[in-house]
């Protein structure tokens, strides 16, 4: 499935469409209410060339064009009418309100026509390429890399349905991976057996897999938690088959009339537009460090190298979002041989940091390199510290869900970090743990802007160390 052409497509209809339907309110507005000869004045080519990309953004924001061959054609009607009403909103206070009217009336006239004239240009294309979309999927011309993971009965049951389904759900099986060591003779038939549930993660990188549905027995079921915190690392959509128990507690939510009936396991941590509130923040709020305190960024670099020998700057490989590996930039706090006996936890009481270093690390100095990384995309203001593989690995052993942490990108502060402050040895990271645990099934704007107040609190009173 080519991605990028659906979404251009999705893109391109929008533009004509936004384009078209404020041509057509202008000549309306000219030749209805306004009663006055059509003239296509810079007001109208303002209009043309502004009003498309305004909505192109504000789709973007929430997030219309992700998952964009997973559509439902209802919620796309809903989602339409929602986000035209929205949009149409705003560009009536910014762009019309200052309008001179004979009465009220023409108001609701002008509302109304722009809304009309946008949701419907909008929503038939839409509905024409979603269509198109299905058709393929219901039809299997096109489908998503599927992995089955199990090998007994209910795995091949579960197959067998689905493959024999009418209608696809658009689920291609490249094959399965076995539980306690059944490799399913009668699955094998079909699809190919690719390994057990350990070799998972490569499994899915070598294939490009992007659904794992997960049906196993009741007496495997020990296995799922295993499993999942596995798939954490990895963007793919998770689905479980259900027993009778899931059905009767609610948590089979029907998706589709003529699909297997599954649990999906919810990713979606934040809403789309707060996810896109919170890249767009980040950004804006790292730019406006970077260049509003490039004094205090130039001093604090100046006083590093004044003050011990060794490189302004302290470079590492942290791991980031999805186990994604990247260099992470500090201001160095520590003198050059610092690690030179391998990696090494900072105490409250500790020789390898400098003077300068201490006073740095009260007031969060040494982090101020990081908005560099939140530019770059690898990390953001809010959320958990980012970890080296070499403690990563000492915390898994010890607590696997550690895995959770990375559904999201690592942040320059956190909660934990926040209510914890630095940890000294494993056993506090994994102390810390919770923390930011909570703070992931718990993500939001607010929580973020309460953490970045808390931050700043303990910047200004210079309680960091």
């Amino acid at each position: 499935m080519n991605r990028k052409l659906q979404v251009i497509k999705y893109l391109l209809a929008d533009i004509l469409a936004a384009s078209s339907a404020w041509a057509l309110f202008y000549a309306y507005r000219k030749l209805n209410i306004e009663k006055t000869i059509l003239q296509f004045d810079e007001r109208f080519i303002f209009g043309v060339i502004a009003i498309p990309i305004f909505w192109v953004i504000l789709y973007t924001i929430t997030g219309t064009y992700k998952t964009i061959y997973r559509k439902s054609r209802l919620k796309e009607l809903g989602q339409t009418i929602f986000i035209s009403i929205i949009g149409v909103i705003f560009i009536f206070f910014a762009l019309l309100l200052d309008d001179e009217v004979a009465s009220y009336k023409q108001y609701y006239k002008t509302f109304s026509a722009l809304l009309c004239f946008h949701f419907i240009l909008t929503f038939i294309p839409r509905f024409l390429l979603t269509s198109y979309a299905a058709y393929k999927i219901h039809n299997r011309i096109i489908g998503f890399n599927t992995l089955l993971v199990g090998s007994n009965h209910k795995a091949y049951e579960t197959f067998i349905e689905i493959e024999n389904a009418e209608r696809s759900a658009g689920n291609k099986f490249l094959g399965f991976v076995h539980i306690n060591g059944n490799n399913g003779n009668a699955l094998k038939e079909h699809i190919p057996h690719l390994g057990g549930t350990d070799d998972i993660l490569s499994i899915i990188d070598k294939f490009e897999i992007e659904e794992v549905l997960i049906a196993i027995e009741s007496s495997e079921h020990v296995n799922i938690k295993k499993i999942l915190t596995r798939l954490e690392q990895r963007k793919t959509i998770v689905k479980i088959t259900p027993d009778m128990y899931d059905i009767l507690s609610g948590s089979v939510k029907m998706s589709s009339i003529y699909g297997t009936p599954l649990i999906e396991i919810s990713r979606d941590i934040m809403p789309i537009w707060q996810k896109s509130a919170k890249q767009m923040i980040d950004f804006f709020v790292s730019f406006l460090a970077l260049t509003i305190g490039s004094p205090i960024f130039i001093l604090t670099a100046f006083c590093v190298r004044l003050t011990s020998k060794g490189p302004v700057f302290y470079t590492h490989e942290r791991i980031g979002i999805h186990g994604k590996p990247f260099v992470i930039y500090k201001f160095r706090s520590m003198c050059v041989e610092a690690e030179s006996s391998g990696p090494a936890l900072s105490s409250k009481i500790d020789s390898r940091i400098t003077p300068f270093g201490r006073f740095m690390r009260k007031i969060r100095l040494d982090e101020i390199p990081q908005f560099f990384n939140v530019l770059k995309g690898d990390m953001s203001l809010v959320g958990p510290r980012p970890e080296r593989q070499f403690y990563i690995d000492k915390i898994v052993k010890l607590a696997p869900h550690y895995v959770h942490l990375q559904k999201v990108k690592p942040g320059i502060t956190s909660w934990g970090q926040v209510k914890f402050g630095y940890a000294e040895n494993v056993e506090q990271m994994i102390e810390r743990l919770r923390y930011d645990i909570i703070y992931i099934e718990n993500m939001s704007l607010i929580v973020d802007f309460k953490i970045l107040i808390y931050t700043i609190m303990t910047v200004l009173k210079g309680a960091g160390r």
